[in-house]
């Protein structure tokens, strides 16, 4: 299987992109890589020889990442991938994670296919040697052993990530890939999760298919987000009928920077 691993990055994340690029050289030097740049150009000096460098310059309100993986997906695709693997520039592969994303391809080709994910901590630069000892997915979400599977419930969807998964080329030409309504920061994974259950495409929660969120500084809830989370909160809302995020909403109007307005949440004056 010719398996291609789609990257989209920025500048702000250089030295999270080259811890990347080591450990996929280690653990799956043969893959098909494609980069995808996000800033308005592709920032000098950061262009990998073995990789396909493509460039989606930001929208008027932020990072086109959706586009960005877009872009990526259709490069491999004509260059004959068989098989897409979405890992976000912040994750390290593990090991094993694209011979257990391919053994779950095999067995349901027509899935949308989620492996664990495990944040480190900040401190944490681990070897690949190392990785399998500081695995501890993430709890939100299944965790299943290494090698089984499972189809995920309806209500699980909202549970995806889009940070590492993996689908074949025709399930991707079926979701149609992610909905270009998203600038910035939040809701387009959701959505493609949300596309996937209307288009019956199954989830599946793929054991061992390991990824390693590399630390990077966070604020909960993510201010610094916020003007992004209530635009790409409201496309949603006019895709679906409801708002995504609604932690943090409920957290934002907890604080008084917004309020609730019929269907709609508004931003209100702060300090």
């Amino acid at each position: 299987m010719r398996i291609a691993v789609l990257t989209v990055a920025s500048a702000a994340r250089r030295a999270h992109l080259e811890r990347q690029r080591a450990v996929l050289a280690e653990v799956a030097p043969d893959v098909m890589r494609v980069e995808v740049f996000l800033d308005a150009a592709v920032p000098d000096g950061i262009r990998d020889a073995d990789a396909r460098t493509l460039h989606v310059p930001p929208g008027p309100h932020g990072l086109r990442v959706g586009a960005g993986r877009n872009a990526a997906a259709a490069a491999a695709i004509a260059e004959g991938a068989e098989l897409l693997v979405f890992l976000d520039v912040d994750c390290l592969p593990g090991p094993e994670v694209f011979a257990r994303y391919a053994d779950a391809a095999a067995a349901h080709p027509d899935a949308l296919l989620a492996g664990p994910v495990t944040y480190l901590a900040s401190v944490q630069r681990p070897a690949v040697v190392d990785l399998p000892h500081v695995t501890r997915p993430h709890r939100a979400r299944p965790a299943l052993p290494a090698g089984e599977t499972r189809v995920a419930e309806p209500d699980e969807y909202d549970l995806f990530w889009s940070l590492s998964f993996a689908v074949t080329p025709a399930t991707w030409e079926r979701l149609g890939g992610f909905h270009d309504a998203y600038e910035g920061y939040g809701a387009e994974d959701t959505d493609l999760a949300w596309t996937a259950r209307a288009a019956g495409v199954p989830l599946v929660w793929t054991g061992g298919a390991d990824a390693y969120h590399q630390w990077h500084p966070v604020s909960s809830p993510p201010w610094q987000h916020l003007d992004d989370i209530l635009r790409n909160g409201a496309a949603f809302h006019r895709r679906w009928g409801v708002w995504p995020m609604r932690g943090w909403l409920e957290a934002f109007a907890a604080a008084g920077a917004i309020e609730r307005r019929g269907d709609a949440w508004v931003r209100l004056p702060i300090a």
